[in-house]
């Protein structure tokens, strides 16, 4: 069970080795704006959530973070078949374990666009990530010049997400434009949770 009762759903276990070259993800690497509707599968989703907030070599994370605070928090948003062997819903991602939490059931992909102006890559992608941050972690440590620290590291797992989905065969966008509290609405998260980024996933259409 995860720290709220909701329950664990364990991912395959990340690769750590082979597969394209760093080299050749960062050569190939794009914007996808337009998504076959085919499901991706489970192990592409683990693979790319493990390299956007994953526990790696002895223990780090698969990105830098500022004093070791970890403000980001991984949601995602998958359709009705949009991954094997995974209902629609809202999950969260937790690290520790390398495993989902869902605290939401059904598909929100259309109500997440709206929230977003509109934009269609966000409905017509299986699978939507959202990088998020709980930003006190952060700032309680470094006060106002913490808030870059949180953006940066948005943005090195956004990085990491868009080369490691390319290494994969797949395509991602990184969309910053919407209304966060719609954003958030949708998520049904409260607190202090903001979101950063949006994060399609999919087959290139």
């Amino acid at each position: 069970m995860s720290t709220d009762g909701s329950e664990v759903i364990d991912l395959p276990p990340p690769t750590k080795r082979g597969g394209m070259s760093l080299a050749e993800a960062i050569h190939r690497r794009r914007s996808v704006r337009d998504f076959s509707a085919e499901a991706i599968f489970r192990h592409q989703l683990s693979q790319i959530l493990w390299a956007a907030q994953g526990v790696g070599w002895e223990g780090y994370r698969s990105v830098p973070s500022a004093g070791a605070t970890f403000p980001l928090e991984i949601v995602v948003a998958a359709g009705e078949g949009g991954v094997e062997g995974l209902d629609a819903g809202l999950y969260r991602y937790l690290p520790e374990g390398h495993s989902l939490s869902r605290h939401y059931a059904g598909d929100v992909r259309r109500e997440l666009a709206a929230a977003a102006l509109g934009q269609e890559s966000i409905y017509e992608a299986p699978v939507d990530i959202i990088i998020g941050a709980v930003r006190s972690r952060t700032l309680t440590r470094y006060g106002a010049r913490g808030e870059g620290y949180v953006y940066m590291e948005a943005g090195h797992a956004g990085q990491n997400i868009y080369l490691q989905a390319t290494a994969l065969g797949l395509g991602t966008v990184a969309i910053g434009a919407f209304r966060d509290e719609a954003v958030i609405g949708v998520l049904r998260l409260g607190g202090e949770y903001r979101p950063l980024y949006i994060m399609p996933i999919g087959k290139p259409a």
